[in-house]
């Protein structure tokens, strides 16, 4: 029974051995142990295996451990899991590993973890990944964040994302955003974002935004 193992003895199974445990074994292991394996050892996790971890297990990855899973492995973390992670896990996934995130995965994010986010892992969401943001998670976005959006992400943007953004985040929004944004979504601004726009901003807005 590997719940039984020591931590030594955990880190005594060859990325063979580990390769080969079930997704059961894996889920049967205490988050002590799963935080005792060598970034090989995680590496060699089947994808059943790493769907197949608590959110404890999850929750008690190093940041090490997070660096080195493939972004196959990534997409199989449970969402209860991904929710679960700690605000340094998330800023330790690379761009790669958040860029494959299942939109599923993106959906439960807590507003922590979204701010956690850097501006290079914010950029690296696709359009689907945005959209996939809650408008809650879409208002805890810090300045930086949304200027760091592209343009192809500020024109994917739904209405309610963009009725989601707080006067500071309209603001943080460079000229050249403002014009993606979608005629329909211009329309929608509320009165206080309107009126939080600055001359520059104003100033871009094509004629059918202004209509």
């Amino acid at each position: 029974d590997i719940a039984t193992l020591s931590t030594g003895q955990v880190q005594a199974l060859t990325t063979a051995q580990v390769n080969v445990l079930s997704s059961s074994s894996v889920g049967a292991m205490s988050a002590t142990q799963v935080a005792a394996l060598s970034t090989s050892q995680v590496q060699a996790l089947t994808t059943g295996a790493v769907a197949a971890m608590t959110t404890a297990q999850v929750a008690a990855l190093t940041t090490a451990q997070v660096g080195t899973l493939s972004t196959a492995q990534v997409q199989v973390i449970g969402t209860s899991a991904v929710a679960a992670m700690t605000t340094t896990q998330v800023a330790t996934l690379s761009t790669a590993q958040v860029a494959v995130l299942t939109t599923g995965q993106v959906s439960v994010l807590t507003a922590n973890e979204v701010k956690a986010l850097s501006t290079g892992q914010v950029q690296a969401l696709s359009t689907s990944q945005v959209n996939a943001l809650t408008n809650a998670n879409v208002s805890a976005l810090t300045t930086g964040q949304v200027n760091a959006l592209t343009t192809a992400q500020v024109n994917a943007l739904t209405s309610s994302a963009v009725t989601a953004l707080g006067t500071a985040q309209v603001q943080a929004l460079s000229t050249g955003q403002v014009q993606a944004i979608t005629t329909a979504n211009v329309t929608a601004l509320s009165s206080t974002q309107v009126a939080a726009l600055t001359t520059d901003q104003v100033s871009v807005l094509s004629t059918s935004q202004v209509v």
